[in-house]
């Protein structure tokens, strides 16, 4: 296990990762590379930051792929400015945008930017709403989404579900496990079991698990299945 002191990073041979932050109620912003290629993951707020600091303008605008876990705002608050951003550089190749269906808050992003930019696009963007889990390969690495269990608070008090996923990446017979947030839930247990590295959010304490977060010794016992664990979204 490695303390929740960000950044947080692991690499073995040209598969890498490196976790800006994920802190819960404020931001996520996690950077993946694959040889030559550079992904994004729960892109909030201060990614812009984050990713111009550590690879660049130029591999900057390559970036083929974001993944989103769910649309709460500590996971897609700096949407809006990566893809402004990109825009104002003149990105020329496209930007797939990969979420759970349901997650609105991405298509709304998603609607906003288009309406205020139409005319100054110089780049496409793809949604790709996960309907389904299948795998899927994209500029090298192999993608497998499955669902988690993340809720969140209406209101009159009540919870509902939301759209959730987490991811498997898979690159050169490397896996790296992100579960997003979630309580513990047997599709995470199963993806993260074997996985080179599994990032797991323990964002809840011991006393009143819920089913929006894992606690500490949740979130352990799935993360001593695999050959490496990072905890995060662990409260300050």
């Amino acid at each position: 296990m490695t303390e929740h002191k960000y950044p947080l990073h692991w690499k073995k041979k040209d598969f890498s990762i490196k976790i800006f932050c994920s802190i819960p109620n404020i931001a996520t912003g996690i950077l993946l590379k694959a040889g030559e290629a550079h992904f994004v993951i729960d892109p909030g707020d201060g990614i812009l930051r984050d990713l111009n600091k550590e690879i660049g303008v130029k591999n900057l605008l390559e970036i083929s792929d974001v993944f989103i876990t769910h649309g709460h705002h500590d996971h897609v608050g700096g949407v809006w400015s990566l893809l402004t951003y990109l825009r104002v550089m003149q990105k020329k190749s496209p930007l797939t945008i990969h979420y759970p269906d349901g997650c609105v808050e991405i298509e709304s992003i998603y609607n906003a930017f288009k309406k205020v930019y139409s005319r100054s696009i110089t780049y496409k963007i793809n949604l790709k709403a996960i309907k389904k889990t299948n795998g899927f390969t994209t500029n090298n690495i192999t993608v497998k989404p499955f669902p988690v269990i993340h809720k969140e608070y209406l209101s009159t008090g009540k919870m509902r579900q939301v759209p959730a996923l987490g991811y498997n990446f898979v690159y050169d017979s490397a896996k790296i496990c992100y579960g997003g947030d979630t309580a513990y839930c047997e599709e995470l247990v199963v993806h993260a079991r074997n996985a080179d590295l599994a990032i797991l959010e323990a964002g809840h304490d011991e006393e009143t698990p819920d089913d929006m977060h894992m606690t500490t010794k949740e979130a352990v016992s799935i993360g001593k299945s695999a050959k490496k664990y990072f905890l995060v979204h662990v409260p300050e």
